[in-house]
């Protein structure tokens, strides 16, 4: 009888690891949201290669190579105008040198394996920043190689589906390239909602409005020159232990006191006489 109990009552304790393949489905059901984004803006990619001019298969070969829409968008402008190769590496430098900082927060750490640490840091890109910093715990290899995994095919499948529709139009559409700037202010939304980063987005607002006033001739240079102070200021004082404090996790209940062979509740002292006759 004992025995019993005391087996009952390890693997009350006892916690449950989701196996791998439930790790991947819930990677994969994080994206949904920003699949519903990523897959339309990879069309309007496809779209664009087309009628730029340029091979179907640049399309499918950018998407899966490259994975940076701004820079996959600049790039197909930059090789229309015949643009030299070192002014396309530096411009494609600065354009994705954001991606610096986000090493500081996002958790490659927890992937395991050469190869999938490879391609998890070539798949580091906005959209998996987004939803990493929105859900800061809880992350594990395969729940992290499935998001990226997850989002480059939305772009991939969205790129080939670009491809298609702009075969079938009969003529160019104007206004493909503002998707890119509709998915970033709905990831700047979403963002904001989490108390954690909301100093961050603040930061670049007010960032943008100091360009503004100062240099309204070269805003994104001076925005993102000093919201890149902003995030290194961040990431020195949360190294140091005095930056903004994290939101508090969310109390999880635990299971219900187990009650031992001796009839006393698990962790409490037994009352005086307690278990005695009390003849």
């Amino acid at each position: 009888m004992l025995t019993i109990m005391s087996s009952s009552t390890e693997s009350l304790r006892a916690p449950v690891t989701p196996s791998r393949w439930a790790e991947v489905r819930s990677g994969v059901a994080v994206t949904l949201g920003a699949g519903l984004g990523l897959f339309p803006l990879g069309m309007a990619f496809g779209m664009l290669v087309v009628q730029a001019g340029l091979p179907a298969w640049v399309a499918p070969l950018f998407s899966v190579v490259v994975f940076a829409g701004s820079v996959e968008l600049l790039l197909v402008s930059l090789v229309v105008a015949g643009t030299p190769l070192l002014t396309i590496a530096v411009t494609v430098f600065l354009v994705n040198f954001r991606h610096v900082f986000y090493a500081f927060s996002f958790p490659l750490r927890v992937v395991r394996g050469r190869f999938a640490r490879i391609y998890s840091m070539g798949a580091l890109i906005d959209e998996a920043y987004a939803i990493a910093a929105a859900q800061p715990r809880g992350w594990t290899g395969p729940r992290l190689v499935a998001m990226q995994i997850a989002l480059h095919a939305y772009w991939v499948l969205g790129g080939l589906a670009g491809v298609a529709v702009a075969w079938l139009l009969p003529g160019p559409v104007e206004g493909l390239e503002f998707a890119l700037v509709a998915l970033f202010i709905v990831l700047a939304m979403d963002a904001a909602r989490t108390r954690a980063q909301l100093p961050l987005v603040l930061a670049a607002a007010v960032a943008v409005g100091v360009a503004l006033l100062l240099a309204p001739a070269q805003v994104l240079v001076v925005a993102f020159a000093l919201y890149a102070a902003v995030l290194i200021a961040f990431h020195v004082l949360a190294a140091r232990g005095t930056a903004l404090p994290l939101p508090e996790p969310v109390p999880v209940t635990g299971p219900v006191p187990v009650v031992a062979a001796t009839g006393e509740r698990a962790g409490t002292d037994a009352e005086p006489g307690a278990g005695e006759d009390p003849r």
